[in-house]
C-alpha cells in the first residue's frame, strides 16, 4: 500500500492580501515562506524601543524617518510580505506606496523580539533571510531575550554575509547607507 501524502495548495500573495485585508484589527498577518504568520502585537516596552529609535534617527539623521509597522514585499521575487516594525527610508520615501511597500527605497528593517513561540525562527532566521533576499541593507533586530542588539548587512544571494551581535548599552555603528552610531543604555531600561 503506497504511504498517503497531504497535498496543501500555495497561497498565493493576492490570496494573502485579501485574507489581511479582511482580517481583525488586533491581528497582524504576514505571508512568509509560503505561510500565514500572525505577529503579536508589540507590549509597551516593545513600543518605546521603537520610539526610542525614532528618536536616535531623527537625531543622527533628519534626512531619514523610520515608518513603525510598515508591509514590506520581501524574500525573492516579492512574494512574501512582512510588517516590520520599524523600516527605515528617506523622507518621504513612502509616500504614494499601498499596504505593501516595494523594498527598493527601505535602507533599514527593524524587528524586536516580542515574547511567543515563534520568535526565534521568525525574527532571528526568517526576516534576515527575507530582508537580504528583497536586498535591504541593513536588518536590525533588537534581540530583548538576550539582551542584545544584532546588524545584519551586506545582503548577498538571499543572505546576509555579515552580522554583528553586542550587548544593550554597547555603542552600535550602523554601516552605510544608514550610518548612524546608536548609544544603546537606554535599552537597558526596557529590557524585561
Amino acid at each position: 500500500m503506497t504511504p498517503r501524502t497531504e497535498h496543501r495548495p500555495q497561497m498565493s500573495v493576492e490570496e494573502f492580501e485579501e485574507l489581511e485585508r479582511h482580517a481583525p484589527e488586533t491581528v497582524w498577518l504576514e505571508f512568509i515562506n509560503g505561510r500565514v504568520v500572525v505577529k503579536p502585537m508589540g507590549d509597551g516596552n516593545h513600543r518605546e524601543m521603537i520610539a526610542w529609535l525614532q528618536r536616535s534617527c531623527m537625531q543622527h539623521r533628519p534626512d531619514l524617518w523610520l515608518h513603525a509597522e510598515s508591509g514590506l514585499k520581501t524574500e525573492r521575487y516579492r512574494k512574501g510580505r512582512a510588517r516590520a516594525d520599524g523600516v527605515l527610508v528617506k523622507v518621504g520615501g513612502l509616500k504614494g506606496h499601498g499596504e505593501w511597500s516595494e523594498s527598493e527605497g527601505a535602507l533599514m528593517a527593524v524587528e524586536v523580539t516580542s515574547y511567543d513561540s515563534d520568535t526565534n525562527k521568525r525574527d532571528r532566521v526568517e526576516k534576515p533571510d527575507g530582508y537580504a533576499a528583497a536586498g535591504i541593507p541593513i536588518y536590525l533586530l533588537i534581540d530583548r531575550d538576550d539582551c542584545s542588539v544584532v546588524v545584519f548587512n551586506q545582503p548577498e544571494g538571499g543572505r546576509y554575509r555579515h552580522e554583528e551581535k553586542l550587548p544593550f548599552g554597547a555603542a552600535v555603528k550602523l554601516p552605510e547607507p544608514v550610518n548612524i552610531t546608536l548609544d544603546t543604555e537606554t535599552l537597558k531600561e526596557f529590557a524585561d
